[in-house]
């Protein structure tokens, strides 16, 4: 069974990770230094790369090729460990490294989960200089899993190094956050999404137009993986070039025309023609909640070209759109912009539980 996109394409090295750029710096010099913590606490949005982090972290720690605060922990091609190919590397990447233990908290959030880490603690690595535990979805632990994590936490022996991944850093308890360095995750920008999709394409034979990349991106919302994802939704039929229009037309997304045609319907308030125009686009197969989501954008769009005078960079669209954006934003009132932003920023939250997004629409 061939891997998933995000999966096969994950990063092994720091070099490799895509955005993060302040995080790999502090990692990168504490490797060189030896000055790594014994405690993290890496938080940030889904698909951001904490998890990846923490894998090449752990191989950092025990790399063959190197120790952590000696000269080698800096090659000779000026970048530090891991190196990604020696056997520990390997193990790590394969999940088979006896002395890096990786425990889910969302499904594994009791303290009998917990105990089983507590009770291998104190023993030293077997294979590696350091175990590294790794436990996802900390903020999941149960209250009593929390309690008896603490007194570990507290006073770990020098041998164990804890990373603890979040996304909802406020729900972890104040004195575990207290006892980790603790390493807020961004969102990607689009600028490192595309380029890293860039490489990617490049790597697996595929011409992707910029335009292309620049609207997966726009879609992940700051999420390496949920680009990965559409990407690899949108090269699974085969297609070797990849543009905007097959972008739109793999994810069910209407292109800028459709919704400069239904804005233009509703400032001229020809509620029949809005009508045909969503039904044509459902009946071409596009899903309604998408189109609620990227109508919301092209108004976000409409504000921002009012406004700014070089739009471009912030909307990441093509010169002739921006125009027709700039042309449309002039038709209307910055209150109709800020009612149509509220009204349909309304109807999204209620589609979350609708079966019936197109009445919604």
């Amino acid at each position: 069974m061939q891997l998933a996109l995000y999966r096969a394409e994950r990063p092994e090295v720091f070099e490799d990770i895509i955005g993060q750029k302040h995080i790999v710096r502090i990692l990168q010099n504490q490797i060189r230094t030896g000055t790594v913590s014994q405690a993290y606490l890496f938080s940030g949005t889904h698909g951001t790369g904490k998890t990846s982090t923490a894998r090449i972290l752990a191989k950092a720690l025990n790399c063959l090729e190197g120790e952590p605060g000696t000269p080698a922990a800096e090659r000779s091609d000026g970048s530090t460990l891991p190196c990604g190919h020696c056997t520990n590397c390997n193990a790590i990447r394969e999940g088979r490294f006896v002395d890096v233990i990786e425990l889910d908290a969302a499904s594994n959030n009791g303290v009998d989960d917990l105990r089983a880490i507590i009770d291998m603690v104190k023993y030293p690595p077997s294979v590696g200089r350091y175990k590294v535990y790794i436990i996802d979805e900390v903020h999941m632990l149960s209250p009593a899993a929390e309690n008896a994590f603490l007194k570990t936490l507290e006073e770990p022996p020098q041998h164990a190094i804890f990373i603890l991944a979040t996304t909802d850093p406020q729900k972890v308890r104040s004195t575990i956050r207290s006892r980790c360095m603790q390493l807020n995750f961004k969102r990607v920008s689009e600028e490192d999404l595309v380029s890293g999709m860039e490489r990617i394409c490049a790597k697996r034979g595929i011409e992707a137009t910029r335009d292309a990349l620049i609207t997966i991106a726009s879609r992940a919302d700051g999420s390496v993986r949920d680009a990965l994802s559409i990407l690899e939704q949108c090269i699974a039929a085969g297609d070797t070039h990849l543009d905007r229009s097959l972008v739109l037309e793999y994810t069910g997304a209407a292109g800028e025309d459709f919704f400069l045609a239904l804005t233009g319907a509703v400032a001229d308030r020809d509620m029949g023609k809005a009508l045909v125009y969503i039904d044509e686009i459902i009946r071409r197969g596009k899903d309604a909640k998408q189109i609620l989501k990227d109508w919301l954008t092209h108004y976000r769009n409409l504000m921002i070209v009012k406004y700014v005078a070089k739009p471009g960079r912030i909307i990441g669209s093509s010169t002739e759109n921006i125009s027709r954006l700039k042309a449309q934003a002039d038709r209307l009132e910055l209150q109709a912009i800020e009612k149509a932003i509220r009204l349909i920023s309304e109807y999204i939250n209620i589609g979350r539980y609708s079966d019936k997004p197109r009445i919604l629409l």
